[in-house]
């Protein structure tokens, strides 16, 4: 059977069976988009090359543009002749109460799959699996694969994400005595340290080499190449709605195995990125290689070894 076949017939009879259990408790995402004809997505407007505005204003990244893909893909499974697609910026800090009170459908860029938070919502099966790596000034005396060398020292994390979770749980463990500074966003984080209040920075890996690559004195920066811990991300949507669950992990799967998912980290990851067209050159990481080809929305870490 075709992939797209495969697709509408779980939709289809997720649509039929699961959605009455999820109009028990409330309407499913499914229903409303149907409704309205309108999906919402959230987005981070500061995180290349997963999210941000292009030279013009316009929301792109590689994560979004999964999401777009998936909201053709409902419309499509939905037969709606239109689907508005609605962009709304969020933090780290918000993204899941949007999720949860029903302000964005999806969120589409650098959540990471963390098993506490299927507490809270769901995730689509993986489609990027970072490291978290320290960055810090050429000029700063510490070592980048070494957190222990930040002891007493401050280092500057995105507020309410994996980052800055980790780091406090490191630096109470080991009792290294380290300064968390909370940053709203990745270009925040970053200015922490580039100005000197932090000693260091820490963040995902592609993020990290994003950031330093549009730095001006891009330079002046060290980003450590031995990885602290695995981060997969995955498309945040809401928990205990089966069907919407159904419809969206189909697209995305769908999207893995024709390629698409493929061509769109060639785009974002190895050609030049508006509006400074700087190249990652990030080659595809044997990790995210295994989680396309065997999908999974795993919360495990161990998972994507």
């Amino acid at each position: 059977m075709r992939m797209k076949s495969v697709f509408l017939v779980l939709l289809s009879a997720f649509c039929s069976t699961s959605t009455l259990s999820a109009r028990a408790e409330g309407t499913s995402r499914l229903d409303r988009i149907r409704e309205t004809a309108t999906i919402q997505l959230g987005f981070p407007d500061a995180s290349p090359p997963f999210a941000f505005l292009d030279g013009t204003g316009k929301p792109v990244g590689y994560s979004l543009e999964i999401c777009e893909h998936v909201a053709q893909k409902i419309k499509a499974a939905l037969k709606l002749p239109k689907l508005d697609v609605r962009y709304t910026p969020v933090q780290s800090a918000t993204r899941i109460p949007l999720i949860n009170n029903g302000t964005i459908d999806l969120e589409c860029g650098t959540a990471t799959n963390l098993a506490e938070r299927h507490k809270l919502v769901a995730f689509a099966p993986t489609t990027f699996v970072a490291q978290i790596v320290l960055v810090a000034r050429k000029d700063t005396d510490v070592d980048v694969n070494d957190i222990a060398s930040f002891r007493g020292k401050a280092i500057s994390a995105q507020a309410g994400g994996q980052t800055q979770r980790f780091l406090t749980k490191v630096s109470a463990r080991d009792g290294l005595d380290i300064k968390v500074m909370a940053g709203k966003d990745t270009a925040e984080t970053f200015l922490l340290m580039a100005s000197g209040r932090a000693q260091g920075s820490i963040n995902d890996d592609a993020l990290a080499y994003t950031t330093v690559a549009n730095a001006a004195d891009r330079e002046s920066y060290k980003i450590g190449t031995k990885g602290l811990e695995f981060a997969p991300y995955g498309i945040l949507q809401p928990k205990d709605d089966p069907a919407f669950k159904a419809a969206v992990d189909g697209a995305v799967i769908e999207l893995m195995k024709d390629g698409t998912v493929a061509g769109l980290y060639t785009k974002y990851f190895e050609s030049p990125l508006p509006p400074r067209q700087v190249n990652l050159k990030l080659p595809m990481s044997a990790a995210l290689k295994r989680a396309l080809a065997n999908p999974t929305d795993s919360g495990d870490p161990a998972a994507y070894e």
